[in-house]
Parts: structure tokens; sequence; C-alpha cells
């Protein structure tokens, strides 16, 4: 009886502790909402104006979550997240007036996990961040994966759409796998060639279009107007998630 009560109490105090967000911008105005914002959505906030203090707070505050602007004096956003990425997975989401595809791309390949332009609603940003802390969490996806009429046995490999198998290439099956793993996360061209045909195919997007092109046509109703894998443009893809 002493060892159950001692696992609930346990279990009661994780569930009492804050997430941790680690605010990084240069503007006092956008700290400012955004720690209003956020800890009355009951997130522990810390924050910072600068690349070089952002760095030493992840290492002393730990954060659950970094939210990070490019533009910073000093070190910028995208070599912080490289900087970062070299020690701790901790999941980083951009947050940025900047909104050109190669700014976007830049930050994703460096290790970011999002990306998000301002100007934003609240409701579309604490939706992004618990995308990003449900996969930091998730170290490996369920074997089966189930989202409407789409069904994906991971560990027998076999997918169905509305009741009925789909036959996908090995490719097409790879990319749907990868997307599933990242489920909620952007996933840049360069990324997906890099995991699906290697480093020396990264410049290949033409054949990663052709190939989304027709696994979307295989699993998506509409193609489209697709459901399941929606495309950020000029960026990448994304599997859509329900929150």
């Amino acid at each position: 009886m002493l060892q159950d009560q001692l696992v609930i109490d346990l279990d009661e105090f994780a569930v009492m502790q804050k997430t941790k967000i680690l605010i990084v911008d240069d503007e006092h105005a956008i700290r400012r909402f955004l720690r209003t914002s956020l800890e009355a959505h009951g997130y522990e906030v810390h924050e910072t104006a600068n690349g070089e203090d952002a760095i030493l707070k992840t290492i002393n505050v730990r954060p659950d979550l970094i939210i990070l602007d490019l533009g910073l004096p000093g070190i910028g956003g995208v070599e912080v997240t490289r900087r970062i990425r070299e020690w701790t997975q901790t999941p980083i989401v951009i947050l940025s007036v900047q909104d050109q595809d190669a700014d976007k791309i830049e930050a994703l390949d460096a290790g970011a996990d999002d990306y998000l332009t301002k100007p934003f609603s609240v409701g579309e940003l604490t939706a992004r961040l618990r995308v990003a802390m449900r996969h930091a969490h998730q170290e490996e996806p369920q074997p089966i994966f189930v989202s409407g009429k789409l069904r994906v046995d991971l560990a027998a490999r076999v997918v169905t759409y509305a009741g009925e198998e789909v036959q996908l290439t090995p490719t097409e099956y790879d990319l749907l796998r990868i997307l599933i793993r990242n489920s909620g996360r952007v996933l840049t061209h360069q990324q997906l060639l890099k995991e699906v045909r290697g480093i020396g195919f990264q410049t290949e997007t033409h054949l990663l279009r052709v190939h989304m092109s027709n696994l979307r046509r295989k699993i998506e109703r509409d193609p489209s107007n697709p459901q399941y894998i929606l495309t950020e443009p000029g960026v990448g893809y994304r599997l859509k998630l329900e929150i």
C-alpha cells in the first residue's frame, strides 16, 4: 500500500510541474505578449533578448521548449539553433517576421522543429508548441497510425485507405513512414530527400514532387485538396496531425 501511495504521489507531483519555455526575442513587446499569453496557459516562462544568453539559459534553465526569433543581435537564430543542436534535442519553434522560404529552410535544416511567421495567433502558436512537445516525448511512432480513413501498420508495412489495401512503391512508403514519424512537423525537401534517397540526392526536388504526387493519388480522397499530406509552399511537406 505504501509503495502504491508513493507511486501515486510521484505521478501527482509530475503533473504539477509546469512546462518551462524559453522565449528568445529582442523585441520587449513581443516577449511581454508571449509571457502573458503562455503563462495564462499554464507555462513557466523564461526570456532573453540575445543569442549568447539564449545558449547560456538553455544550459542553466533546461527549458522544455524554446521559442526563437531569427533576427537577434550578436549570434543569429539559425546559429543559435545549430549550437543548441550540438548537445540537446530540446524542441525549437522559430517565431520570426522573416517569411522568405530560404529563411525557413535554413532554420529547419539547422534543427528547428517548426516555423511560425509574425503576425500569429496565440491559438496557432500553442497548437504548434503542443505538437513539438508531443514529438519530443515520442521516441518511436506507434506501430499503428490511424487518421480518418488512412491506416498504416508500420510493423507489417501495410497501408489501407477506407478499408482497402493500398499498394505503395518502396519510395512512397518510406516517404509516408518518415512523415508519420514526424507527424505535425514540417519537413523540408532536403530533409525528406536525405532520409529517402541519401545525401547525394538532396537537390532532386523534382523527383520528390513526383513521388509525393503519386502518394497523394493513392491515399487522398481529393489529391488536389489533400487532407493528410499538406504542402508548405517553397519549403516542404507536413503530415497533418489532429490535436
